[in-house]
């Protein structure tokens, strides 16, 4: 899920609301429902979005052919707040007489919301589905615990590198190729243009961070025996740890004003003109091109560590999600597949520039779009995900990363000690998780 309010990447509130493990994910044919009536009232909640108008549009054209196609049968869509889903969703799973029947839910949530027991396995449902086979692999991972899937992907978001063309220009300057050459090309612009970030990095900037990780071969974590073990203080995932946290600093982004940065933190400030670069989102498109560097920026695949390498991105975004508690099955993935379907997440892209999760589709719409190129080249090239683990709700709340990339650019810790505190947390959660 993307690091927005349009995406909802954190979990941390999920955990913080304290949800409660129930049983293990569903066994039974009926997954837990209340039967399986053809008609009545559907109710679907949706994440509300900044500017919500343009995806009402696209939902209400996709409700109406539903209803349509269904006699006796109505859609009810509430949008929801991003910053309260935790508390309603949590709240519908304990309570299904309030509960939705389709509920759009963050990526990242999906392990959680699974171990509470709250979706729906519609495994069988999505490998009839006939479009599913153009679905992104990642974007599948997203939606599959355990095997099984519990959701259809809706959107997704990746990273990617901008830079100033202008800043560039003026400094003759080559667009880097490898991430040796983004670290050198960052502090030369720092020394040449000591009023600007060469690049801006924050330490609370995860999903930033870990194309770093993850192109030095790293992982965050491995599965062993249907668990998992956290894999951050291997010796190639320290090495883009170590990459990483070397852009904090005097000489780059002072970690005084740097280390608690985020990643909105750090779009803003190359939007605003303080940063040459910046690691942002096709969802940043819309705030750079509204702020002062519009026009003169340009946006490629971060670069991996071998020249002609794209680092592998994390795949953030947003799926759709049957309750296990409604009593509209069969209606309800049938509304969960036309709102997730190829003509609707084409339409959704064109209202809102989420890019679709099936990989014809976006090399559709970024003939449409220049600017989506180098993020659908992105995709293209293999992305990542996190864990599919319960525990990373845990994880991702205890800021364990953050602290750990902190811990570094302080000077509190070196690479290895911060590395081997970070993985001792992560496996103390996921122990916890089972």
């Amino acid at each position: 899920m993307k690091l927005s309010a349009r995406m909802s990447v954190s979990v941390a509130a999920l955990l913080a609301a304290g949800l409660t493990a129930t049983a293990c994910a569903p066994q039974t044919s009926d997954n837990g429902s209340a039967g399986d009536e053809k008609s009545g009232t559907l109710r679907v909640w949706l994440f509300q979005e900044v500017n919500n108008k343009p995806k009402e549009k696209v939902v209400d054209s996709v409700v109406a052919a539903f209803e349509k196609a269904h006699d006796g049968t109505e859609v009810d869509v509430e949008y929801i707040p991003v910053e309260t889903r935790a508390q309603r969703i949590k709240a519908a799973f304990n309570d299904p007489e309030s509960a939705p029947d389709l509920v759009e839910y963050g990526n990242t949530d999906t392990a959680g919301y699974v171990e509470d027991g709250g979706l729906a396995d519609v495994t069988e449902d999505f490998a009839d589905w006939s479009e599913a086979k153009d679905t992104d692999p990642t974007a599948k991972r997203s939606v599959t615990v355990g095997g099984k899937v519990y959701g259809a992907p809706y959107f997704v978001g990746v990273r990617a590198l901008y830079y100033r063309t202008d800043v560039f220009e003026e400094l003759d300057l080559d667009v880097p190729r490898t991430q040796k050459e983004l670290i050198s090309t960052a502090k030369e612009i720092r020394r040449a243009r000591p009023d600007l970030y060469g690049l801006a990095v924050g330490g609370a900037y995860t999903y930033g961070a870990m194309p770093f990780i993850w192109a030095h071969g790293g992982e965050l974590a491995e599965e062993k025996g249907g668990s998992y073990v956290s894999a951050v203080d291997g010796a190639d995932a320290r090495k883009g740890i170590e990459a990483y946290t070397s852009l904090f600093g005097d000489d780059n982004c002072p970690a005084a004003k740097c280390a608690g940065m985020g990643g909105n933190d750090t779009v803003t400030a190359f939007a605003s003109g303080k940063a040459a670069m910046a690691i942002g989102g096709d969802f940043s498109h819309q705030a750079v091109e509204a702020g002062k560097v519009k026009g003169e920026y340009a946006v490629v695949p971060l670069p991996g560590v071998e020249s002609g390498e794209i680092a592998p991105a994390f795949a953030g975004g947003n799926n759709l999600g049957v309750l296990r508690s409604t009593s509209h099955r069969t209606l309800a993935v049938d509304l969960m597949k036309r709102l997730a379907s190829k003509e609707a997440q084409e339409d959704l892209f064109d209202a809102m520039g989420f890019l679709p999760t099936f990989t014809d589709v976006r090399g559709k719409v970024a003939q449409k779009e220049p600017f989506v190129e180098p993020f659908v080249e992105t995709l293209d090239a293999g992305t990542e995900f996190v864990p599919a683990s319960p525990a990373w709700a845990r994880i991702d709340s205890s800021q364990v990363l953050p602290t750990m990339f902190q811990e570094i650019v302080s000077g509190r810790k070196d690479v290895g000690a911060a590395a081997r505190d970070a993985a001792r947390k992560m496996d103390d959660a996921f122990g916890s998780a089972g």
